[in-house]
């Protein structure tokens, strides 16, 4: 395990900072397992798990604790996410940890009194949190598939947020942009000091003292007694509606995947009330017919394709997906082969596809996209995809007072009026309407693939709206124009959502005159600075692991032995 000590100057005259105690590896090769993560403390968490004979869930569990002490602007306790888990031995499952409305939410509640919803009410302060779902999957995840005792797992988590961890350089500059966020919601944090710099030692005593109670309690320690206190004082104090009905009524959902064969794979992912794998089975349907690798990398030809593929699959989420529990998905309808072939029959080469009208025009992202994920092989076989999040950069703002720990703005995330897009861009209808009790549509797609039946590529990514289409293209860039992972990983990407009728591009994309000809052809184009972060592991044809984290990030690391 590497474990460098990263000098890193900040311009104050010629005064060095003190020293960061980790660095972050992008790209390796290991013989047996592999971890690719958000941060290089979480991902040595991890191997050390692995190395006591942990497995790949054990090595999750404490992840996913260990994020919530330093990764504190999507690692989270007070958020929710998504596993998909494919054992050695047994058929893949999923689980369903997403935040949930509370029972006193409304489908209207963030409309004024003309029915125009409010700017910025579902997505800061205590009215845009969801119940957390975090603790309860992680909990369950356990206890169905873990090996190493609990409190074993959440040790390291404890130790973080007692002892202290050390600020990298570009978690200073987040901090530092929502320090009046953090004063407007909070008396203080353990990050409003406007003084810290790269390498400062952060300590969390109330983070130390909420994780202590799941460490002794579990599920409890956290939906009932005095962090659930903390959590509807918090909400009292700020207008919020969570009630300690709603934390004891929570549960994680463990539920079958989405599978869908493409050539010689088979891909793995979540159901609703994630739209990730539904969306994500879809477009690989409908550009599996297209010779891509003839077409070669970002041709024209591959990309009015993808491009086409990718409008009709977000065209499908906004009509048709939300949580499945209250709305009836027609996922089989979505995924029959008639259906996708169809779907493409309207496609020409000689001009771009239309959107419909798009009400809300040019849509720019209000936020950074801020989740977090985690891809893991063990040295058995399982594998591990898991996707979670608070949403936006430090969720709602809202820190629980006592607790530690910010609380998610995933309310955003259902439609708080149709045809109005979120934070992300993303339309939504009666599908994902808001109910008390039913969990917000994500674009989270945390994926599993195989080859011929046997482990081939796990892969995930932050990223909000752009999450699907970076897991797609990831995939195909080794699948179909053979690129080794790192390379399919760093690849400039594109990203089209049906609305509005754009194609996002990162800067190094689509060049050698690409652009040209598909404006040319009617395609509208917005450059961005970049989009979704993957993180993958993938299985060499000699049984040997290679795990790529993303450049994009520059916290991503990768780890394994």
């Amino acid at each position: 395990m590497k474990y460098f000590p990263l000098l890193l100057l900040v311009l104050l005259g010629c005064r060095e900072t003190p020293r960061v105690d980790y660095e972050a590896q992008k790209s390796a090769s290991f013989p047996t397992a592999a971890i690719a993560g958000p941060h290089p403390l979480a991902t040595q968490t991890g191997l050390e798990i692995l190395r006591r004979g942990g497995n790949a869930i054990d090595a999750a569990v404490a992840m996913q604790l260990t994020m919530a002490v330093v990764f504190p602007r999507a690692g989270n306790i007070g958020g929710g996410g998504f596993l998909v888990y494919r054992p050695a031995q047994g058929e893949p499952v999923t689980l369903d940890y997403r935040e949930i409305a509370p029972a006193a939410a409304g489908r209207d509640m963030y409309l004024d009194s003309l029915g125009d919803v409010t700017d910025g009410l579902s997505t800061r302060g205590h009215l845009a949190v969801g119940v957390p779902g975090t603790v309860a999957g992680i909990v369950a995840m356990h206890e169905r598939f873990g090996s190493l005792p609990w409190a074993e797992l959440v040790q390291p988590a404890i130790d973080f947020a007692r002892d202290g961890y050390r600020l990298s350089e570009s978690e200073i500059g987040r901090l530092k942009r929502y320090h009046a966020d953090f004063a407007e919601f909070n008396e203080s944090t353990p990050f409003s000091d406007s003084s810290m710099v790269a390498g400062t030692q952060v300590q969390q005593p109330d983070l130390a003292a909420t994780l202590t109670r799941i460490q002794a309690e579990g599920h409890a320690g956290f939906y009932e007694g005095e962090t659930a206190d903390l959590i509807v004082a918090e909400m009292e104090s700020g207008g919020g509606l969570i009630t300690r009905e709603d934390l004891r009524n929570y549960e994680a959902k463990w539920k079958a995947p989405i599978t869908k064969d493409y050539r010689d794979y088979r891909l793995i992912s979540m159901p609703p009330s994630s739209s990730g794998g539904i969306a994500l089975a879809q477009m690989v349907e409908m550009v599996e017919p297209y010779p891509l690798d003839d077409y070669g990398f970002q041709s024209v030809r591959s990309v009015q394709v993808i491009a086409e593929a990718m409008r009709r699959a977000y065209a499908d989420r906004a009509e048709y997906l939300g949580d499945a529990d209250f709305y009836p998905v027609p996922v089989d309808s979505l995924l029959s082969d008639d259906y996708l072939k169809a779907r493409m029959s309207d496609f020409r080469w000689d001009s771009a596809g239309t959107s419909d009208n798009i009400a809300a025009g040019q849509v720019a992202m209000k936020e950074n996209f801020e989740t977090t994920h985690i891809s893991i092989v063990d040295s058995l076989g399982n594998a591990v995809s898991i996707t979670t999040t608070l949403n936006g950069n430090f969720g709602s703002k809202v820190m629980v007072d006592g607790g530690g720990f910010f609380l998610n703005n995933e309310m955003d995330d259902f439609s708080a009026k149709p045809g109005v897009p979120n934070m992300f861009g993303l339309v939504g209808k009666e599908a994902n309407a808001i109910q008390p009790g039913k969990r917000m549509l994500s674009s989270m797609t945390p994926t599993i693939v195989e080859k011929d039946g046997n482990l081939f590529m796990v892969l995930g990514a932050p990223g909000g709206s752009t999450i699907i289409t970076a897991v797609l293209q990831t995939f195909l860039n080794v699948a179909e124009y053979g690129m080794t992972l790192p390379e399919a990983v760093d690849a400039p990407r594109f990203h089209h959502q049906w609305l509005p009728d754009e194609i996002l591009y990162e800067k190094d994309a689509l060049g050698g005159g690409v652009l040209d000809s598909l404006q040319e052809l009617g395609y509208t184009f917005r450059e961005v600075n970049s989009m979704a972060v993957i993180k993958a592991v993938q299985v060499l044809p000699d049984g040997s692991l290679q795990a790529a984290a993303d450049p994009r990030n520059p916290d991503d690391d990768v780890e394994g032995y």
